[in-house]
């Protein structure tokens, strides 16, 4: 078992290239947005583990009590999410986000209830509401061993933190794909100008999907001879699945805050996403923001929540489109091969031939 390490290859923003208009955070990292922590556990083990956990808070205080505002959106619903009723119902989450693969979502959701459940002030907690994404990286890893424990999932909670995120083949990542090749963890972030607010918004991705690939227009899969449909054949190279984690320091109500998950789906088709009949495409977007935080000392406070209009909205879903479309790229770009159960092979999208095409197609500076 390892943590996750820092992969030494470039992201595409080290290329010159930076998708949409808004400017990166200094991380260019979900982490960029105020207070939310990522931690990561990756597990290699013999020749037939390759999986791990990734979990994501939306702060470092109690988050049962001092729930943050969420809404979710579903672009295939071919997936195993836990929680996803209740956010849809409430809108709110309570609990750390854990992502890890699709045979180990309730040994994950174990260490939710632990967690929250040995949280200093929960102890008259009965009842929590565990959030919990997958992928199913069965191709590489031995997924039926469910390898993933919930000591692995306290783990990843324990060890989050701000700052830089690593990517690639790490965490929830470890043993996924992405269009033919090793896909993994990826992140990003927008910052927007004061006079649109001045508001951050980040993500994080766990890309395990097929499709035909593009990199900012540039058909890369087409140009490398692997991409679904090739010989007009349906070969099953459009299904997996992706998670795509939003977070913003916005004040936004769980209703637009839905509308910003959704947004999160643009992000994905700018990929070459075919978001197939066996995909499961999930994006969970949620506020940081104090004012909108589902506390007690919230429910005490007397006239109206500082909520953003509605009008106000735009910046922040061009924000939004933009950095899941990078964190996409990042995860591919970082991704380093695995070889894994039965001697299967997930290669590393191969970076020399990328650039090759992104000069060719006006994309990147010869």
């Amino acid at each position: 078992m390892t943590n996750s390490a820092p992969s030494d290859k470039p992201r595409l923003r080290d290329w010159g290239i930076c998708p949409g208009v808004l400017p990166a955070g200094p991380l260019n990292a979900i982490t960029d947005v105020g207070g939310v922590r990522v931690g990561q556990v990756t597990l290699i083990e013999g020749d037939e583990v390759r999986t791990g956990v990734t979990a994501i808070l939306p702060h470092g205080g109690n988050l049962y009590r001092d729930k943050v505002p969420a809404g979710l959106e579903i672009g295939n619903g071919y997936g195993k999410m836990m929680g996803v009723s209740q956010i849809l119902e409430l809108g709110e989450i309570e609990t750390p986000i854990l992502l890890t693969n699709t045979n180990c979502v309730q040994r994950a959701a174990d260490a939710i209830l632990t967690w929250t459940f040995d949280y200093p002030g929960n102890e008259d907690v009965i009842s929590v509401n565990a959030v919990v994404g997958e992928t199913n990286d069965s191709w590489v890893n031995d997924i039926r061993r469910r390898a993933v424990t919930p000591e692995h999932g306290l783990e990843a909670i324990a060890k989050a933190s701000v700052g830089a995120v690593a990517e690639g083949s790490v965490g929830a990542g470890t043993g996924t794909s992405a269009f033919g090749w090793k896909g993994g963890i990826g992140t990003s972030s927008r910052l927007l100008p004061e006079e649109l607010g001045g508001f951050s918004v980040g993500a994080l991705v766990q890309s395990n999907y097929g499709g035909v690939l593009q990199v900012m227009g540039a058909p890369v899969g087409k140009e490398l001879d692997n991409y679904y449909l090739r010989q007009f054949a349906d070969d099953g190279s459009a299904r997996g699945s992706i998670m795509m984690v939003v977070a913003t320091d916005a004040p936004l109500s769980d209703r637009n805050l839905h509308r910003l998950a959704r947004r999160s789906m643009a992000g994905l088709a700018r990929t070459g996403s075919s978001m197939g009949n066996h995909s499961g495409d999930y994006a969970i977007a949620f506020s940081t923001a104090e004012g909108v935080r589902r506390t007690a000392e919230r429910r005490d406070r007397s006239g109206p929540v500082e909520e953003l209009p509605n009008g106000l909205m735009d910046p922040l879903f061009q924000a939004a489109i933009e950095a899941t479309e990078e964190a996409i790229y990042n995860s591919l770009f970082r991704a380093t091969t695995i070889i894994g159960y039965r001697g299967r092979t997930l290669g590393e999208l191969p970076l020399d031939e990328v650039k090759r095409i992104l000069i060719q197609y006006g994309v990147a500076a010869g």
